[in-house]
């Protein structure tokens, strides 16, 4: 397996961010393609392979982009304007040769005849087919429900396009799921993971450093491995004030356990 990092959380400008990356000796990076200057709508095609050898000199692969929208596909707010948005960022992944986009696709209704249900099904068979005709994928983050649930809306979506970015600490800290058991329950979808930790409180939840949450890192790369994933574990600390740091330390914390 590969560890990278979201790239925004080294709160550095871009180009800094990805040389300090590359210091870190890092494998790659996820970029942040919702706004600022890796938005798709302001990315040429000379930008974008300047981005891509830029990248590469530096030793680095791109793990995936992240097109977070802010809303779920399940809400009726500027529905149309955020579908568009998320095509031009499975285009840009496509000239970014990074076939995975990952995004937060709402939170799926345990009612399979809920309007919010119908919608993101609907939404999403033309998302995923989209991206499958061009070579890339959607990916659902892990989080707001169980992955039982999880699964059973990506059964009856039945799309090559759409795939799973599982984060194990959103289970945690949103459901107080197993993190480990997740994995086998949606092991023919995950194709990029965040590395991150947290617990569940009795109001809510907190993220914590690698290892000091509720994640059981060992079983839970076991887990990966045993399903045959070798794709990136990218390090996400949206915490902190020492975010090189804290960023240092889940990657030594990653390799002990590699």
């Amino acid at each position: 397996m590969k560890i990278g990092v979201m790239l925004p959380n080294l709160k550095l400008p871009t180009k800094e961010a990805l040389k300090k990356a590359a210091e870190m000796e890092l494998d790659g990076v996820q970029l942040w393609t919702t706004g600022g200057d890796l938005d798709p709508q302001k990315l040429s095609a000379t930008a974008r392979d300047n981005l891509v050898h830029f990248i590469g000199s530096l030793g680095l692969e791109i793990s995936a982009l992240c097109g977070d929208l802010g809303r779920g596909f399940g809400d009726e707010t500027d529905l149309e304007k955020r579908v568009e948005l998320t095509k031009k960022i499975l285009d840009l992944s496509v000239d970014l040769r990074t076939p995975i986009m990952t995004t937060h696709i709402g939170v799926i209704p345990e009612d399979p005849d809920a309007k919010e249900y119908k919608l993101m099904l609907q939404v999403l068979r033309d998302i995923g087919k989209y991206a499958s005709e061009i070579g890339t994928c959607i990916a659902a983050e892990t989080g707001p429900e169980t992955p039982e649930t999880l699964l059973k809306f990506l059964k009856e979506l039945n799309s090559p396009g759409v795939k799973v970015n599982y984060d194990p600490a959103n289970l945690v800290m949103c459901m107080g799921s197993d993190p480990v058991k997740g994995v086998h329950t949606l092991k023919d979808y995950i194709v990029h993971t965040h590395a991150k930790d947290g617990i569940k409180l009795p109001d809510g939840y907190k993220e914590v450093p690698l290892g000091e949450g509720g994640v059981p890192w060992k079983e839970y790369i076991a887990a990966l491995r045993s399903i045959g994933f070798d794709g990136f574990l990218t390090i996400e600390r949206e915490v902190g004030d020492n975010p090189a740091g804290d960023i240092a330390k889940a990657r030594d914390f990653l390799r002990s356990i590699l």
